[in-house]
């Protein structure tokens, strides 16, 4: 099986304490300016996809749907998350970087 880059530099991010998640400290770091990325799961409900899409839109933070709530939480070595802010610069860069050639290989294969 191929290791998920995505999901191991956010488990590293979360070890390094440079993450917050579930719906209430995603949105509080958004609001408050510390979100450099924002990963939602595509399994999500529709409510929670279009609050936080129109949030990031808002204060103008990238966001990204990947994967379920389960995969998300433990690689954050929670029990199931739908949501996390990345309040590092550095690892929200390489995270944009992996989702974005992630994005190309999905389109490419359509």
């Amino acid at each position: 099986m191929k290791q998920d880059k995505i999901l191991s530099l956010l488990s590293l991010a979360t070890k390094a304490g440079r993450t917050k998640s579930g719906g209430f400290q995603t949105e509080q770091a958004v609001k408050t300016g510390t979100a450099f990325l924002v990963i939602v799961t595509e399994d999500a409900s529709e409510n929670t996809k279009k609050k936080f899409r129109n949030m990031c839109s808002f204060y103008e933070v990238p966001i990204y749907f990947y994967g379920d709530k389960d995969t998300l939480g433990h690689a954050m070595g929670k029990e199931f998350r739908t949501c996390t802010a990345v309040i590092d610069a550095g690892f929200a860069d390489g995270l944009r970087k992996q989702l974005e050639t992630k994005e190309k290989e999905i389109a490419y294969r359509r």
